[in-house]
């Protein structure tokens, strides 16, 4: 059995994709200010941190300061954030958008919990809607266009396959280097094993696999086996193992990120392919030097 001390050592020098933190609206494992103290402590590069309900940008260069000031040159870890396109900021909103962006946002999510996908499920209604006959509407083409000028990543977030598909083809279209599908494997999305490889193919994306994922009543469950096939099935030049962390109900978020990464170490994954997956293809998403 892996010991703990080299668990941790899997995620220093890395970058985590996908992080719920406080303050929210939903109860939250940790604060942006514990998430940094504990990524600086365990060396890790960068955390993304997301909010269904909020732009994080601005967040994440407060948190960016105050580490600057309490541990100057010492580390190199940064924050990163983004906007979620759900009904609190107006659903497909090109002036939030540009906003976000322009404090230093560098992930555009595609709508979540209001995504036409996600409330039909419930039987709810006043989605935020991406598609129509079969095409992007002309507010997400503006939101694309957004996106490329300012050379920043999309996440398609909750879409349903069908309007991932088309969301992708038109950012494709338009000119979008950086595109992510968040959590394919998540029961949120729906994204077969075959798709999955299609949209690799087709499109050059990264598939962004996380660590669980819930099952209803404030259950989760793991996607690491899952997770590891895939690797396995398409290697690691499009794949970014995050971790969705921040639920009260999962473990701390560094313990997610070490469990995942020492999970693929213990069933064959080299550490080069690791370092990839968890640094070089999150760096480039986030247009870092990787």
């Amino acid at each position: 059995m892996m010991s703990e001390e080299k668990k941790a050592g899997y995620i220093r020098g890395k970058i985590d994709t996908h992080v719920h933190s406080a303050p929210d609206v939903r109860s939250r494992k940790m604060t942006d200010l514990q998430l940094m103290e504990a990524a600086v402590e365990r060396g890790v590069r960068g955390i993304v941190i997301k909010s269904h309900v909020a732009p994080t940008a601005g967040r994440a260069a407060v948190m960016n300061e105050v580490c600057r000031e309490k541990y100057g040159d010492s580390t190199d870890f940064q924050m990163f954030g983004g906007i979620t396109l759900n009904r609190p900021v107006g659903g497909i909103n090109p002036w939030a958008v540009e906003t976000a962006l322009n404090m230093g946002g560098k992930i555009v999510w595609m709508p979540t919990i209001h995504s036409e996908h996600e409330l039909s499920k419930k039987g709810e209604s006043g989605a935020v809607i991406c598609t129509r006959n079969g095409k992007v509407t002309e507010e997400v083409k503006t939101v694309l266009g957004l996106i490329r000028d300012r050379d920043a990543a999309l996440a398609t977030s909750h879409l349903s396959p069908y309007d991932i598909f088309l969301v992708v083809e038109e950012a494709r279209t338009m000119g979008i280097k950086r595109i992510i599908i968040s959590h394919p494997e998540s029961n949120l999305v729906g994204l077969t094993v075959e798709e999955q490889l299609r949209l690799i193919r087709d499109y050059d994306v990264m598939l962004e696999r996380c660590y669980r994922q819930p099952v209803g009543g404030g259950k989760y469950v793991s996607n690491l086996e899952s997770n590891c096939a895939m690797v396995q099935e398409a290697g690691p030049e499009n794949i970014i193992i995050a971790t969705d962390a921040g639920q009260p109900q999962n473990p701390y978020w560094y313990e997610s990120f070490e469990e995942s990464l020492a999970y693929l170490a213990e069933h064959g994954i080299s550490e080069e392919w690791i370092w990839q997956m968890a640094y070089k293809n999150p760096a480039d998403m986030l247009g870092l030097e990787a």
